[in-house]
């Protein structure tokens, strides 16, 4: 893993790239945040129309780079170009310590991606933010992602809802190797 460069280019692995998103993304987001797995374990964004998709674009992950130094960011297959999903670092109200969080269309799941994103993501906060822990919340249902934070070396820690109406979501935790 390196860090790029390049001003949009975050992070690259041996097949991604990450880097920061742009409004230009607002097709891809508006068909990730629509998927059926991505409604079902994620959440429903409200992202109808690509004008929503640019306000969720600029109101969540670049207001997050603004603010944070970090996000979400666009995951794409190196050689092609191709984005299949987002993953980055997300600072949360209701949680203490910074969450890592990823999603993929269907088509790029069981392939490693989640896994070689993450590892990345995380080593790049431990670097650049020096990050002692990170916590990743899942709902109950998403056995894809416990699955996917085991490989990362996630524990299940407790239960813990976001809003005090929100459903309750799997809340694990993660010591950074130092």
């Amino acid at each position: 893993m390196r860090v790029l460069d390049h001003p949009v280019n975050v992070l690259e692995t041996d097949r991604l790239v990450l880097r920061r998103m742009s409004v230009d993304d607002a097709p891809f987001i508006l068909q990730l945040l629509n998927e059926p797995s991505f409604l079902r374990f994620i959440g429903d964004k409200g992202v109808r129309t690509l004008d929503d998709a640019r306000k969720y674009i600029l109101t969540g992950p670049m207001a997050s780079y603004e603010r944070f130094g970090f996000g979400l960011w666009l995951t794409l297959l190196k050689e092609s170009g191709v984005p299949i999903g987002i993953c980055g670092l997300l600072k949360r109200e209701t949680l203490k310590d910074i969450d890592l969080g990823f999603a993929f269309l269907p088509q790029f799941w069981r392939k490693g991606y989640a896994v070689e994103s993450a590892i990345a993501v995380m080593a790049y906060g431990r670097t650049t933010f020096a990050l002692k822990r990170i916590v990743a919340i899942t709902s109950s249902a998403n056995d894809a992602s416990m699955n996917v934070l085991e490989k990362l070396g996630f524990g299940f820690e407790e239960m813990v809802r976001l809003s005090k109406d929100g459903p309750e979501m799997r809340l694990f935790g993660v010591k950074t190797p130092a």
